[in-house]
């Protein structure tokens, strides 16, 4: 599978995240930098990382969303290319117009790094497929911006939709059971808060992380 992930300033996961897709398919993704405007031909998957792109200026993901390569993103997503947003990443794909809400400030303004538990909401996804509804795991999460908010119509369409993918199971950006990670109505297209690239091995302290990039291979050979 040739896939790519994008490099901003201020991306500070992209080599974690290089690493975990080379890992489970085998191959390196092409490190694309924000100023190109084209991706790698038959792309399979485009990873956007996590960190503070562009010193988290102005708002959170919002400078990186207008950088060149973005139109080349959106442009594949359109076309039903798996697009990966964590974290940073995530707030990126809010603010390109890719998913619907908004990422604010943590509750008691802190930043929060530490592993925490989730609920999977869906299996029904190319990005959950290896996972259980209702199954419990846990992933590393880093990130001071990390509260999703929405307006009621939004969020009552994620739910009727089901395009809930993640929630907390634990109270980390001011509620137990907030979201910590929602899919585009093609489902081609999923934002996270947690870091799947961080609970890789054993070593790291679990392999939660791992079955998100193994479904996503083998849904999308």
């Amino acid at each position: 599978m040739n896939s790519a992930v994008i490099v901003f300033p201020g991306s500070n996961c992209d080599r974690d995240l290089k690493v975990a897709i080379e890992a489970v398919t085998g191959r390196a993704p092409a490190m694309v930098w924000h100023r190109d405007i084209e991706l790698p031909a038959n792309i399979g998957l485009i990873a956007i990382p996590g960190g503070f792109s562009y010193g988290d200026y102005l708002r959170s993901g919002a400078m990186a969303a207008r950088s060149p390569i973005m139109q080349a993103v959106i442009e594949a997503a359109g076309k039903g290319v798996p697009v990966l947003g964590i974290c940073n990443g995530f707030q990126v794909l809010t603010e390109a117009g890719l998913l619907p809400g908004a990422l604010m400030r943590n509750a008691g303004l802190h930043f929060v790094c530490r592993s925490v538990g989730l609920t999977v909401e869906t299996s029904r996804s190319i990005f959950t497929s290896a996972y259980f509804a209702g199954e419990e795991i846990v992933i590393p999460v880093a990130h001071h911006d990390g509260n999703f908010q929405a307006d009621r119509e939004t969020l009552d369409r994620l739910e009727g939709e089901g395009r809930v993918a993640f929630r907390y199971t634990n109270e980390v950006n001011g509620s137990a059971r907030s979201i910590a990670g929602i899919l585009n109505d093609g489902g081609n297209v999923l934002g996270m808060m947690p870091h799947p690239e961080r609970a890789l091995e054993a070593a790291h302290g679990g392999t939660d992380g791992r079955r998100l990039f193994e479904g996503l291979l083998e849904a999308v050979a």
